[in-house]
């Protein structure tokens, strides 16, 4: 996945995460959210990353893996 970001960097306008499997939040499976977010951020990606996840509890707990001051960004 990160190999593949670096190298479709120049084409990517969005971001869109859900996790493998199940498609819910980051953190409930296979992806390792925070080095792609670190790769993201190497590249200096400053597009919008949307949640297109089920939250896999009530939304606002489905957040916690997101640091409060990003939570606040728009």
């Amino acid at each position: 996945l990160i190999n593949t970001v670096s190298s479709y960097f120049p084409f990517i306008g969005h971001v869109q995460i859900a996790d493998v499997p199940g498609r819910h939040e980051p953190g409930t499976g296979e992806i390792n959210y925070p080095a792609v977010f670190a790769r993201l951020e190497a590249l200096t990606y400053q597009g919008y990353i949307g949640l297109e996840y089920t939250p896999s509890r009530e939304t606002n707990a489905s957040l916690d893996w997101m640091p409060a001051d990003l939570r606040k960004r728009a």
